[in-house]
């Protein structure tokens, strides 16, 4: 589908001030207001990012009461359960939690609901099995806010809780628990609201030493990027300082999934958490239960690290397979049932899917169509859905306008998750695409790529991609930076590589610079010798067996409109 170019103009006073006083390149200047960074000070947090500049955790509501209620519970030999979440970022922070507290001496026992069997967040029966364990004091990481009845419960059988959550608070109110750590609570104080859970218990561990112990920054990097919180503020120190511990990691269990998943010893990057660690420790809960990838990440025996690590890879060999399938399941019930013209919302449905990998479909249909796509599993005349959307379509105000044929529904702006029983599809589908008619714009239909900067190949050298490079590590709220260049022109005909890899070379007169697109051979019949061409682009290093070099990763092309 045929991208619309956005270029962002930041005002070139304000850019110019920023370079200027920061004494930076004016890029590095212009990429930081497209970034919103606009205020020095703000700035220099994030050029530095710098573990230092951490805030107080006592600032955090609800940090007092925490620190001294686990320091008593330390007195008492109380034994504590950690009740944690199924994605990366609950495993990791249950694993970090159970490191601190029994480290302090405490006895510890861990519990993660199983996605299929138990849902998501706390339930009524977790009290009794507390109660069964001997446990005084729970404490709940990556979910939580919202219990309120199950607080209640839990409180009744003399319980004390402690909710560590990043999440939004409910319409309900927050639970009355006897602390609350999450910067998103009323009248919180805390300066920087988007920390993941991880980060969170990271804070709390913060409080209770007096400094974030640095071994344990490699799972907090690892559980930030994986829950795609922004890259910014104290989001951005943590990962900073932690991605290059990753592979120096004293963890066992980090230390073989590592090596099975074949990139023990490289520079790890976000892209390697997002796509091969994160995926990884996430399968099991997926595919089973997240007891799993817990269990790995506190594995203290090599030999048992290597087979529990072996097991993360046999289960997202089998995600990936199931993933596979249902995708082409849907894909295929989209070309027969889905008629874009008078729909722009895709829903569809199927008995049986496996609910674990509903929503990586959901992400692949709304990549492939460019609509918000809903995929739901049948049983027993039930249906359970994961949603994703796109720019300028709020998913969960949309399933608002149709709560009267909803069972349940939660999620927030790009994703969401409902229950709905199989003779409301139907309408279902009539009410929110009659919502999406109201907002979805016929250009809101077409993919947009949004650029940094216009530049000229002679401006691209290996000095400007190092200095580019200090704006790592990249991801969500720090996008890599894209660069466009128009009417450049062809040097060499385009090869076709593995892997559907297209590689040519452009001049635009004074420079020569090498291409590479991964997965854009089909672009190949564009690249003749002397044809003009527009580019949107990456600028990374090229230093395969020779001296580095500068090379654009190509992400979108067109031939130039004044070309012959």
């Amino acid at each position: 589908m045929q991208k619309s170019w956005n270029i962002k103009q930041p005002d070139p006073q304000q850019s110019d001030a920023l370079s200027q006083e920061l004494k930076i390149h004016p890029i590095i200047a212009r990429l930081l207001i497209n970034r919103n960074i606009t205020d020095i000070d703000e700035a220099k947090i994030f050029l530095s990012a710098d573990l230092n500049l951490l805030h107080d955790p006592f600032q955090l509501k609800g940090m007092t009461e925490a620190v001294a209620r686990i320091r008593l519970a330390c007195e008492r030999k109380e034994k504590i359960l950690v009740f944690g979440d199924y994605d990366v970022d609950g495993v990791t922070s249950s694993a970090l939690l159970y490191s601190e507290l029994s480290r302090m001496g405490l006895n510890v026992i861990n519990h993660i609901p199983h996605r299929m069997h138990d849902g998501y967040g706390l339930n009524h029966e977790i009290a009794d099995t507390a109660v069964n364990e001997g446990v005084s004091l729970l404490i709940t990481v990556d979910c939580g806010i919202t219990a309120v009845e199950e607080v209640k419960t839990l409180t009744s059988k003399g319980l004390d809780v402690i909710i560590i959550d990043h999440h939004e608070p409910g319409e309900a109110g927050a639970p009355e628990a006897l602390a609350i750590i999450n910067p998103k609570q009323k009248e919180c104080p805390y300066p920087f609201k988007e920390l993941a859970s991880v980060g969170l218990t990271a804070k709390v561990l913060q409080a209770l030493r007096g400094q974030v112990p640095v071994d344990c920054l490699d799972l907090v990097a690892i559980g930030t990027i994986a829950d795609i919180v922004p890259l910014r503020g104290e989001n951005r120190i943590f990962v900073k300082a932690g991605l290059p511990l990753v592979n120096k990691t004293d963890n066992k269990g980090l230390q073989a999934l590592l090596e099975v998943s074949k990139i023990k010893g490289k520079k790890i990057s976000p892209f390697h958490v997002g796509f091969i660690l994160g995926p990884r420790i996430n399968a099991t809960g997926r595919m089973d239960s997240a007891h799993t990838s817990l269990e790995l990440l506190l594995a203290e025996d090599s030999q048992k690290a290597y087979q529990l690590a072996f097991m993360l890879e046999q289960h997202n060999v089998d995600r990936q397979k199931m993933q596979k399938q249902i995708t082409d399941e849907a894909m295929a019930l989209v070309e027969q049932e889905i008629n874009f013209k008078t729909e722009k919302v895709i829903v569809v449905s199927k008995e049986g899917w496996h609910k674990g990998v509903l929503g990586i479909v959901a992400s692949k249909m709304a990549d492939k169509y460019y609509r918000p796509s809903i995929v739901i599993s049948l049983e027993n005349g039930v249906g359970t859905a994961s949603a994703r959307s796109i720019n300028g379509f709020h998913l969960h105000e949309a399933l608002q306008d149709c709560s009267q044929c909803l069972e349940t529904f939660g999620g927030h702006e790009a994703a969401a998750g409902l229950t709905i029983r199989q003779e409301n599809i139907d309408l279902f589908k009539d009410l929110i695409n009659k919502t999406a008619v109201n907002i979805l714009e016929r250009k809101k239909l077409s993919p947009v790529i949004t650029i940094d900067c216009e530049i000229s190949l002679s401006d691209i050298s290996l000095d400007l991609a190092n200095i580019i490079d200090t704006l790592e590590p990249f991801g969500e709220g720090n996008p890599l930076p894209l660069f466009c260049t128009y009417g450049v022109i062809a040097k060499s005909y385009g090869q076709a590589l593995g892997r559907e890899t297209l590689k040519f070379w452009v001049t635009d007169g004074n420079a020569a610079v090498s291409v590479v697109g991964f997965g854009m051979a089909k672009f190949k019949p564009l690249i003749k010798p002397g044809t003009r061409l527009d580019l949107v682009f990456q600028i990374a290093i090229d230093d395969w067996n020779k001296a580095p070099v500068p090379q654009l990763l190509l992400k979108d092309i067109r031939v130039s409109e004044d070309a012959e």
